[in-house]
């Protein structure tokens, strides 16, 4: 394991989101268009959940967002931050990374 200073964590703007729409990737069977509510402001990502998630799971779920991310442009549609998520070692399991209670959109995670 490869070890970063404290520093650099620092360099990381992890902000409480809330998912608010979820759309179909029109070029990718694996991926959806997720629209995040992040407090200030709304945000577009594109995630590799469709097989884990229904969208109905998925609307109104709390999530940590990776927003100082350089913005990628994933099957023609650009993705502005990604949703953290633990993956079990065979891929198989994916779980959405959420706040253990409520906290207002937009809170920074340290």
């Amino acid at each position: 394991m490869e070890h970063i200073k404290f520093a650099d964590w620092q360099k990381l703007d992890l902000r409480v989101g809330k998912i608010v729409e979820i759309k179909q990737h029109p070029n990718a069977d694996k991926l959806y268009i997720l629209k995040v509510d992040l407090g200030t402001e709304k945000r577009e990502l594109v995630a590799g959940l469709k097989q884990h998630y229904k969208p109905e799971e998925l609307k109104g779920k709390l999530c940590i967002v990776f927003c100082n991310l350089e913005p990628a442009i994933i099957r023609g549609i650009k993705s502005e931050g990604m949703i953290l998520a633990a993956v079990s070692a065979d891929e198989k399991s994916v779980k959405i990374i959420q706040p253990a209670s409520n906290i207002e959109l937009g809170a920074r995670v340290r």
